[in-house]
């Protein structure tokens, strides 16, 4: 039956795979706090993304909030971000003591639409925290000549980008530094978890104190830092997943391929853009319902009535939220585009299992009367 067909199943090796790789852990007894398993898939990860350090986190998350920590911005300096995303980016900003200005996206790849960021740039701005989605890359030559013609920091926030790369250049080596999601949901899992990729060598020991309460040594506690780290159990079901990787991505492929060909040129249905000299990863099916002679809403409840999860993602703006009614710089009337496409977006089931016999049927229920 249908019913079986959830919008997100996660990628695990085989049990006997994850536990042989943590019997050793009954050896040892070193459950956490950097272990081998995290050093293992910490160079392995550094290898995969062709980037210079990484720091491993508990989840991507925390890994994006200590990475905008590490920059030590003034507080109360505003943050250009995008509204189109998941709840996290923005709560990152924010809890970081700094204030997000919201920029509208492309209608075309959802990203940050460049052409209106410089104009919400002035003398409060510190910092850009642009958003990858759904595997589509931002424009990351025009976000960093904007950040540099400015003098300001980057961080992205690339959980959906695990893997892709533009130009064969890897998506965690742009800005100041990257954040990737390891959730259970991703790509890429470690059940729980995330990393932030980047290139000062000065960062290696401050993430590391700052992901481990700001101990800088045994009696020395630098930083007012939380706990963030990965422990040896996340990093195991890391090191497996990885090893499977390009297999789940290829697989991912053939299900993207099945829904194009089923739902291109529909009639008020639009599909994300391929962009040019992007190496996708497939993280996600966005099918943007635009005119069709059903509304994304009836979409998605008549999916759900059959028992399969699509997801309203993102809907709705994090600009909307009810924390952030306050904010002078929130309310979606300045982020038209993002609004238009946050009520019109569904993405749809997409992981490595995924039969096309299920695409189809799925593909029936859109397109059935």
């Amino acid at each position: 039956g249908l019913g079986d067909v959830y919008k997100r199943q996660s990628s695990m090796p085989s049990y006997e795979e994850y536990c042989e790789e943590i019997k050793e852990l009954w050896a040892s007894h070193w459950l956490t706090n950097m272990g081998t398993k995290h050093k293992e898939l910490q160079r392995s990860l550094e290898d995969y993304l062709d980037v210079p350090h990484i720091a491993l986190y508990t989840n991507g998350h925390l890994a994006l909030e200590n990475a905008i920590a590490a920059l030590n911005l003034p507080e109360g300096g505003e943050v250009i971000t995008t509204p189109f995303t998941f709840a996290s980016t923005t709560h990152a900003i924010v809890r970081n003591g700094l204030i997000p200005v919201f920029c509208d996206i492309k209608e075309d790849d959802y990203t940050i639409d460049t052409e209106k960021l410089e104009l919400l740039i002035n003398d409060n701005t510190v910092a850009i925290v642009p958003v990858h989605v759904y595997g589509n890359m931002c424009d990351v030559e025009e976000i960093d000549r904007i950040a540099k013609k400015y003098g300001l920091k980057v961080i992205y926030d690339a959980a959906h980008a695990f893997g892709v790369k533009y130009k064969g250049v890897s998506s965690a080596y742009f800005g100041d530094a990257a954040m990737f999601s390891f959730h259970a949901t991703k790509v890429f899992n470690t059940i729980e978890g995330g990393c932030v990729c980047f290139k000062d060598d000065a960062w290696v020991q401050l993430l590391n104190d700052m992901k481990n309460f700001g101990i800088h040594g045994p009696e020395s506690v630098q930083y007012v830092g939380g706990n963030a780290k990965m422990n040896e159990f996340q990093a195991a079901m890391g090191i497996c997943n990885l090893r499977h990787l390009n297999d789940e991505i290829a697989k991912r492929k053939k299900v993207v391929e099945r829904y194009r060909s089923r739902l291109e040129g529909v009639d008020g249905i639009k599909l994300s853009v391929v962009q040019d000299n992007v190496e996708s990863n497939y993280a996600y099916f966005p099918v943007v319902f635009d005119g069709y002679k059903y509304t994304r809403n009836e979409v998605f409840e008549k999916l759900a009535e059959v028992g399969i999860g699509a997801r309203k993602y993102f809907f709705p703006l994090t600009n909307s939220f009810e924390c952030y009614r306050n904010y002078p710089t929130a309310g979606t009337e300045k982020t038209p585009v993002a609004q238009h496409m946050a009520l019109r977006v569904l993405t749809l089931p997409l992981y490595a299992d995924l039969t096309l016999d299920e695409v189809d049927r799925i593909c029936d229920v859109i397109l059935g009367d």
